[in-house]
């Protein structure tokens, strides 16, 4: 079991020198698969235009249930 310090956090017996957690967090880096240039271009496009499809759908939704209500009242 672990020591509780004064201010409620486990008190570890060694700390981790910083080197080697850059040197950890360098290695984890070179792990990533990064997406090509190509691919990133067709998912943003992807994006951008479904959003303003979706957009334009909300606005002409929102026109017509706007006319119904006018209609109504």
């Amino acid at each position: 079991m672990s020591e509780v310090t004064s201010n409620g956090k486990a008190a570890s017996a060694e700390k981790a020198p910083k080197k080697s957690w850059f040197k950890g967090l360098k290695s984890e880096f070179k792990k990533i698969i990064w997406p090509e240039k190509k691919s990133v271009a067709r998912q943003t496009t992807a994006v951008v235009l479904i959003t303003t499809v979706l957009g334009v759908i909300i606005v002409v939704i929102d026109y017509l249930v706007k006319i119904g209500f006018n209609q109504l009242f």
